[in-house]
C-alpha cells in the first residue's frame, strides 16, 4: 500500500505540473500584461509628476521676471505675457495683474480681473473667494455699504476659507453705520473662535477695546 500510494502521488503530482504548465502557456500572457502596466502606470506617474514640477517652475520664474518690471504698469503688462499650463496658475496671474494694475491706479481694470476669477466655477473655493475678497476691498468708495455687507456675508459663510476675515470687514461695516455693539459682538465671536489666526486675534481685540469693550463678554467694563 505504501508504494502504491507513493506511486498515486507521483502521478497526481505530474499531473498539477502538467496542468500548471498548460496554465502558464495559455493564461501566462495576462501575468506580464499586468506587470507591463504596472511598471508604465507608475512611469506614467513619474512623468506627470515631472511635468508638473516643470511647469510650476516655469510659472513661478515668469512671475518672478515679471515683478522685477520697474513700475506697477509694466509689472500688469509683463505678468499678463507670462503663460499658465493650468487654471490655477492663470487665476493666480489674474490676482497678480490685478494687484499691479490697482497700484497702476487703474481699480476698474483691478476689480474686473479679480471678479473673472471670483466668478469662475471650475476654480478652487479659495481661488474665487480671495479674488472677490480683493476685489471688495478695491470697492470701498465705489459700493454702498449695504452692496459690500451682502457680499462680505457670503464670504462669512461658516466654512468658507475666508469667513473670519470676511466677518471682520463685516465688523467694520457695523462700525461705519454706528453700531457699535454689534461690532464688538462680531469680533468677540472672531476672537473666541478656535481657528483664528494671532494676528486676526490680536486685531479684533484692539478694535474691541478702542470701541470701549472688553475681549471677554462675562468681563467687568473697565472704569
Amino acid at each position: 500500500m505504501s508504494d502504491t500510494d507513493s506511486f498515486i502521488d507521483e502521478v497526481t503530482e505530474e499531473v498539477r505540473r502538467d496542468r500548471l504548465f498548460l496554465m502558464l502557456k495559455r493564461y501566462g500572457w495576462i501575468g506580464g500584461v499586468a506587470v507591463a502596466l504596472i511598471v508604465g502606470g507608475a512611469a506614467f506617474r513619474e512623468y506627470t509628476k515631472a511635468q508638473e514640477q516643470a511647469a510650476a517652475q516655469e510659472l513661478g520664474d515668469g512671475i518672478t521676471a515679471a515683478l522685477e518690471a520697474e513700475d506697477s504698469d509694466a509689472q500688469a503688462k509683463a505678468l499678463a505675457a507670462v503663460p499658465a499650463s493650468s487654471a490655477g496658475g492663470a487665476a493666480i496671474l489674474n490676482m497678480l495683474e490685478a494687484g499691479a494694475l490697482a497700484e497702476a491706479g487703474k481699480t476698474a481694470e483691478a476689480v474686473a480681473q479679480l471678479e473673472a476669477v471670483a466668478v469662475d466655477g471650475e476654480l478652487p473655493l479659495i481661488y474665487r473667494h480671495v479674488a472677490g475678497f480683493k476685489a471688495l476691498a478695491l470697492q470701498t468708495e465705489s459700493l454702498s455699504v449695504a452692496d459690500r455687507r451682502v457680499q462680505y456675508e457670503a464670504l462669512a459663510q461658516p466654512g468658507a476659507p475666508l469667513a473670519l476675515l470676511a466677518a471682520e470687514q463685516l465688523a467694520l461695516l457695523d462700525i461705519e453705520e454706528g453700531n457699535t455693539e454689534a461690532a464688538i459682538a462680531r469680533l468677540r465671536e472672531i476672537v473666541a473662535d478656535a481657528t483664528v489666526t494671532a494676528d486676526l486675534k490680536d486685531r479684533a481685540s484692539q478694535v474691541i477695546v478702542a470701541l470701549g469693550g472688553t475681549v471677554n463678554e462675562d468681563a467687568a467694563p473697565e472704569g
